[in-house]
């Protein structure tokens, strides 16, 4: 898909982060856009200041949890556009860092309700409808190097969930594949040289409370600005958004900067799995 003028991208969790360097980005190529997020504020700004720039776009609140919220979501985007190109999974949360035994159960429901379902979830409202358009399209899939590549130990919950992602997203493509069709799969691993200054350090403020931690955290969050204090430098979103682009003209369907960092790591692991060796190991922050 190399000519992107014109084409229609769908963005959960689209108000901010990475989801809003992406539309924005997209907007920049001519293209269509439906932003989805569960934060109505948030939409709005984000609708308002993507049509100041000249981006034909729409906005549509949305729970990926729920699938009436996504399918109602879909629904919207081909009534506006009639055909959806791009498809972003990409809305994400992440629940306090802990041991495992010292998680709790609705930490493991809120976060795979968000990351995974959510995923599950924009894949049957939506490729259904991509596949019966007879246009070409992806469905990119955001997952995480804390999980697949590299799982988080302090981050347990939250690796799963990414791991997940990956693992779906390549099925989804290989069933793609196997019926020749003309909608792709893709995953995409936010990453690079630095920490990203997104939502997810404070996802906390969308947590449903029928879903809250059963018993407080043990320590307090860490911060973007404390980390920015200790040194860390922070990755550029709008390099992450270029990636996405470029993937999607050259058909890629791994999307990840510094591809050789990854390489290094997943053949470092490879080398412990023959030797029958637990190849995650704890790495503290600064």
């Amino acid at each position: 898909m190399e000519d992107l003028t014109g084409r229609v991208a769908v963005i959960t969790g689209g108000a901010g982060g990475i989801g809003k360097s992406l539309a924005e980005r997209f907007g920049r190529e001519g293209m269509k856009l439906v932003i989805a997020d569960i934060e109505a504020g948030a939409l709005h700004r984000t609708v308002g200041e993507l049509r100041d720039a000249g981006a034909e776009v729409i906005g549509v609140q949305t729970d990926v949890t729920s699938f009436e919220s996504v399918e109602a979501l879909a629904a919207a985007a081909f009534a506006e556009y009639g055909k959806v190109h791009v498809l972003c999974n990409n809305a994400g949360v992440g629940p306090p860092s802990a041991a495992v035994w010292d998680t709790t159960p609705n930490d493991w429901k809120w976060t795979f309700s968000v990351n995974v379902f959510g995923v599950a979830h924009g894949i049957q409202a939506f490729v259904p409808r991509m596949l019966e358009s007879g246009e070409e399209g992806i469905v990119i899939n955001t997952s995480s190097p804390d999980g697949p590549i590299a799982p988080m130990p302090t981050a347990s919950v939250y690796a799963a969930t990414k791991s997940a992602v990956t693992c779906l997203t390549e099925c989804l493509d290989a069933q793609l594949h196997s019926q020749s069709a003309k909608v792709r799969a893709a995953v995409f691993y936010p990453s690079g040289q630095g920490l990203l200054d997104t939502g997810l350090w404070t996802s906390d403020r969308n947590r449903p409370s029928e879903l809250a931690r059963e018993r407080p955290r043990s320590t307090p969050a860490l911060t973007v600005a404390q980390l920015r204090e200790r040194g860390m430098p922070i990755q550029s979103l709008d390099e992450l958004a270029e990636l996405v682009v470029e993937g999607i003209r050259d058909g890629r369907f791994v999307m990840i900067l510094n591809p050789e960092r990854a390489i290094a790591t997943l053949t470092e692991r490879l080398e412990k799995f023959s030797r029958g060796e637990n190849a995650t190991e704890m790495h503290q922050l600064g």
